[in-house]
């Protein structure tokens, strides 16, 4: 029996991505199912990302944070960022611009696509700021978009950082999201 080529196998849509019950993500007409469900530590750490989040934006009138929500980049790519800010209006059934900024929280299930697949599309698309959170080792790295590639900004775990989202300038303090 031979192996099967990349070309063999099926490739999804937007159209089909809909259909699915559950969580899933598309990534370039691959689908990958959410699953197991988010650990308690997971949740606890987005619950306190968002709360800081929403904190530090309740001064700006342009940009709110999200818990997952759908950001469809094209027809055979939705992503489900953990947290993420926009800036701008944000309405509908899924997003269709970059986020400025996403936090993604690593569990075992999603580390690698988190650190690499991730990566490189939010990179692509224009993501300002993407935070990778390591909640087993309680710190995150930050980076930044420079001439379209992302330089690391810092390794925070106690720290706070500035973030500019254009519209508005926000810190954030990672010591608040560990407890």
């Amino acid at each position: 029996m031979g192996h099967r080529r990349i070309e063999d196998l099926p490739h999804y849509l937007y159209a089909d991505y809909v259909q699915w019950e559950g969580r899933w993500e598309l990534i370039y007409g691959i689908p990958y199912a959410m699953t197991p469900a988010p650990t308690i530590q997971h949740q606890s750490i987005s619950h306190k990302i968002a709360a800081a989040l929403a904190e530090s934006l309740k001064e700006c009138k342009e940009c709110q944070a999200l818990l997952p929500v759908d950001w469809k980049i094209d027809e055979d790519t939705v992503v489900q960022p953990d947290n993420l800010v926009v800036c701008g209006k944000a309405e509908g059934a899924y997003l269709n611009k970059a986020p400025a900024l996403i936090f993604e929280i690593l569990s075992k299930s999603t580390a690698t696509k988190d650190k690499t697949t991730k990566f490189s599309i939010y990179e692509r698309e224009g993501v300002a700021h993407y935070v990778i959170v390591d909640p087993k080792e309680q710190f995150a790295k930050v980076y930044s978009l420079h001439d379209g590639r992302y330089i690391k900004v810092m390794d925070a775990t106690d720290e706070s950082c500035e973030f500019d989202l254009k519209k508005c300038q926000i810190s954030f303090n990672f010591s608040e999201i560990w407890a």
